[in-house]
């Protein structure tokens, strides 16, 4: 334990990173598709709000996503979200192999926990999980 008395678990707000090419287009997903609120903008991007986390949305308009998830959700119930998203356009991945349920619901062999992913408007790839923690 820090003896400074600066301790980020609590102190501070934690920040994702999040890249889009196309700002306006990134901003409609993340708002209308996905339901974020837009906390702050900048020329230089935008912070939207998640569950009390800020993501910060800066614009690179030669951004090439990676392949590995660069931000996710856990939740409650993921079947009924992955249902809500589907309805909203969202296209869900299904990986070849990976036994995944016709909703692209991937469960761990322990059962322990189930995800899904998803790509945002700039090719992010996102993830909800449904872990039961």
């Amino acid at each position: 334990m820090p003896t400074d008395g600066i301790d980020l678990r609590h102190a501070a707000t934690p920040v994702a990173f999040l890249y889009a090419s196309d700002r306006d287009r990134a901003l409609d997903f993340y708002q209308r598709t996905l339901g974020l609120e837009l906390h702050s903008s900048d020329p230089f991007g935008d912070f939207l709000v998640a569950n009390g986390m800020l993501i910060r949305m800066t614009t690179m308009p030669d951004h090439k996503p990676g392949p590995h998830p660069a931000f996710g959700w856990d939740v409650a119930d993921i079947e009924a979200v992955v249902t809500a998203l589907r309805e909203r356009g969202v296209a869900f991945l299904v990986y070849e192999g990976m036994g995944q349920d016709a909703l692209g619901i991937w469960t761990a062999p322990d059962g322990a926990a189930r995800i899904a992913w998803f790509n945002d408007s700039e090719d992010n790839l996102l993830s909800l999980s449904q872990t039961g923690g």
